[in-house]
């Protein structure tokens, strides 16, 4: 895989971009395009890290990546949402059970935790003496998450552009209660997913998954309904990738048996209710 030039003014050449498009979607069929620099071509190189090196996270590094995280666009200039950073040892061991469990969470040297946050405009209303019907709106709910996941977006291209990896961490809305209060969450508040934060290990061997084909989530005036063969070469793709790991994988059948029940979603089943508990009402 090509990486990104150090120097952000150095010439990416047709062939490097041809290469990093081909491991992005698997295939050939994506066209080059002459509006490339760096920034692009790192968002095109992203993926998920779980191996870290001992390398630590430096104060500098992670005050970088969260300033860059602030400048995203939010809502109204209501500014949503909030990030918890976890760097204890002791504490992300106590996180890592009610977060998915899973062996990377412990050993990055970093998590992150983007909130959904009306708890400030609680304050201030109430100090204002005026009601917060408004926050009791879904629409309210829905911008504070959706402004803690452009937060996030932000800091992960900051981070993946100073050479350190992320990964996503859904499982953070497992047990959303047990979470919050790990996290000493104040009311109006929730997780809306966690990030790990490190440094590449020497010995990590993750790939970048290809993406489905662009005319399968590009759409021109009008939705084009017409999928499956889309889906079906898509199937081949990412089969043929996971195979290359020495995995037997059926994307298809993946995406069709975690939508078959409620088995796949750890108690995630419950969000809604755990939600409102957590302070909203999201009527």
């Amino acid at each position: 895989m090509s990486e990104a030039p150090e120097n952000p003014t150095a010439e990416i050449t047709p062939e490097q971009l041809r290469e990093v498009l081909h491991t992005r979607f698997g295939t050939d069929e994506v066209a080059p395009f002459s509006a490339i620099n760096p920034t692009i071509l790192r968002q095109l190189q992203h993926r998920s890290l779980r191996r870290f090196s001992d390398r630590p996270v430096t104060d500098d590094e992670l005050t970088a990546v969260l300033t860059a995280a602030q400048a995203a666009s939010n809502s109204s200039n209501h500014n949503s949402w909030s990030v918890v950073v976890v760097r204890d040892q002791a504490h992300k061991t106590e996180l890592k059970p009610l977060i998915g469990d899973q062996p990377f969470i412990d050993k990055a040297p970093v998590l992150l935790f983007w909130v959904a946050d009306l708890y400030r405009a609680h304050r201030l209303a109430e100090r204002a003496e005026r009601p917060t019907v408004g926050t009791e709106l879904f629409e309210a709910t829905l911008v504070s998450f959706i402004d803690a996941s452009l937060a996030a977006q932000n800091a992960a291209v900051a981070a993946e552009s100073l050479g350190l990896g992320i990964t996503y961490i859904g499982g953070a809305r497992n047990h959303p209660l047990e979470t919050a209060a790990s996290l000493g969450l104040p009311p109006h508040t929730a997780v809306v997913f966690g990030m790990t934060l490190g440094w590449p290990s020497p010995t990590d061997r993750s790939g970048v998954r290809p993406r489905p084909p662009q005319r399968l989530i590009v759409h021109h005036e009008r939705y084009d309904t017409d999928v499956l063969g889309d889906l079906d070469a898509y199937d081949r793709t990412i089969n043929d990738f996971f195979a290359s790991y020495g995995r037997n994988f059926d994307w298809i059948d993946y995406v069709t048996s975690h939508f078959s029940s409620e088995a796949d979603f750890y108690g995630r089943e419950h969000l809604l209710e755990q939600i409102r508990d957590l302070g909203f009402p999201s009527r």
